[in-house]
């Protein structure tokens, strides 16, 4: 196995789709993200539990991706830095308050309804919920806490990653400080914009039916 040379540090809803995007438009596709977890659930779902449980088996996950974002991904940054100390780590944020707003009328919504979806789709929630409160987040929250745990979590990731390897990123900002710090040269097309709310629940339709 080539191991993924980039990994994102971002939880979802901070752009994670846009930067997947961006990165295979750079040649550092394909790029894992939760998309390729719910395509594949019977394969990637006992893998994903497994790294949950302490038992990680990165080559079988990664295998065939050179980079990698978005949950859950995102809730092991510390285990990755461990098993990949070479790799560059790119940490998506936005303003807490925003993202609060934006997770909670998403991917919250989503699993603390699990009831509402379809039985199939149980055992996907079940292992996003175990990696969102791994990483920090207490599903059913008020927007406040939302926002601190947001916060506590980029704090701790950049207190995981050294500086010189971690790129602290705003998709807004477009491709030149994600360029920079990849040492490649920008392309002469927009910077990928994608996944607004409307975005995420036709992604979580296509992906589970």
């Amino acid at each position: 196995m080539n191991p993924p040379k980039v990994f994102g540090t971002g939880v979802g809803r901070t752009g994670t789709y846009s930067l997947k995007l961006a990165l295979e438009t750079l040649g550092l596709g394909p790029c894992y993200h939760m998309e390729e977890v719910a395509k594949d659930m019977p394969k990637n779902l006992p893998l994903w539990n497994a790294a949950l449980a302490g038992s990680p088996d990165w080559s079988s996950l990664f295998d065939g991706y050179h980079s990698a974002v978005d949950w859950p991904v995102a809730g092991f940054s510390k285990e990755l830095y461990s098993a990949f100390p070479d790799a560059k780590f790119i940490l998506t944020v936005r303003s807490p308050e925003s993202w609060a707003a934006s997770f909670g009328e998403t991917i919250n919504q989503l699993i603390s309804g699990k009831e509402n979806a379809p039985p199939p789709m149980w055992e996907w929630l079940d292992m996003g919920r175990a990696v969102i409160e791994k990483t920090g987040f207490s599903l059913g929250s008020l927007p406040e806490k939302f926002a601190e745990d947001f916060a506590s979590h980029t704090d701790r990731v950049k207190a995981t990653i050294p500086a010189s390897q971690l790129l602290e990123f705003e998709v807004s900002k477009g491709w030149g400080p994600l360029c920079d710090f990849l040492e490649i040269e920008a392309p002469d097309t927009p910077f990928p914009r994608s996944n607004n709310r409307e975005e995420f629940w036709e992604l979580v339709k296509g992906a589970t039916s």
